[in-house]
């Protein structure tokens, strides 16, 4: 077998292997016309940018090559303004003064079905603050408007926990559920455990738990959860696993609480 063969057979082989992505966008927001947007993604804990193009009479295009299926922000200029997958297929991008959507391919569709859902449950809780301003303006008094609300407070919790834990737990081997676990956890000032967190991992295949955010995250957590107990956290068993994590989209710095000195 001639070495030009073997060369020409690898180069084909490495191509079937990458993702290749086409993005059609169009947008109503005036805005928008004009300016230049760009795909970016964490590599190696960086963002960095991997596709540019410019909006031009509501119309952008990206497309390209990638070694995998990526979550990716689409931004303009330094404003994140939604997540994506870039995967192999046709994906459309529809941004308007209302919504912002993402769909065509199977990745994209399952997490706008989800974000579709998640804002509703949103939606419910802001409609609380204005039940109670109603409630106060018709002369209920505090206690009966509080036992009322808090109830119906608990309850979208609950739904809102079951739905991203679900989503998480469906989503441990693809590029999603490492999202999803960065979406709840990125609001904390320092990695924390939570019941929620703990739950998942309790349920967490080996690749999510390898995942390089995932991992680091849960790590430092359960450093920090020692360190509030009073606890050696080199003593503590941590989760074990292979480091060749994909690095999942994320912009939060992991955080150790710092140790309490006792000399002061």
């Amino acid at each position: 077998m001639s070495k030009l063969f073997i060369a020409v057979m690898t180069v084909l082989m490495l191509t079937s292997c990458a993702q290749s992505y086409h993005v059609q966008g169009t947008s109503s927001v005036s805005s928008l016309d004009g300016s230049k947007l760009y795909l970016k993604t964490i590599d190696e804990g960086e963002l960095k940018t991997i596709d540019s193009c410019d909006v031009l009479h509501g119309q952008f295009v990206f497309s390209g090559t990638l070694d995998t299926v990526t979550m990716a922000n689409l931004y303009m200029d330094e404003e994140s303004l939604m997540p994506i997958v870039l995967e192999k297929g046709e994906i459309s991008i529809t941004i308007d003064n209302a919504n912002q959507i993402v769909k065509g391919t199977l990745f994209n569709d399952k997490l706008y079905d989800f974000l579709d859902k998640h804002q509703q449950l949103e939606n419910q809780l802001n409609e609380l603050a204005h039940k109670q301003s109603r409630m106060m303006l018709d002369g209920i008094d505090e206690e009966t408007i509080n036992k009322q609300l808090v109830g119906e407070h608990e309850q979208i919790m609950k739904e809102e926990d079951r739905l991203v834990t679900g989503f998480i737990v469906e989503n441990f081997d693809n590029v999603l559920g490492p999202w999803g676990f960065m979406m709840i956890t990125s609001g904390f000032r320092y990695p924390i455990l939570t019941p929620q967190i703990e739950d998942i991992m309790s349920k967490a295949s080996e690749k999510f738990k390898n995942d390089l955010y995932v991992k680091e995250y849960y790590k430092t957590a359960s450093e920090n959860e020692a360190r509030m107990q009073g606890l050696d956290p080199e003593e503590q068993p941590m989760m074990t696993g292979d480091s060749t994590a994909v690095a999942s989209q994320t912009q939060s710095p992991l955080m150790n609480i710092p140790q309490h000195d006792e000399s002061h």
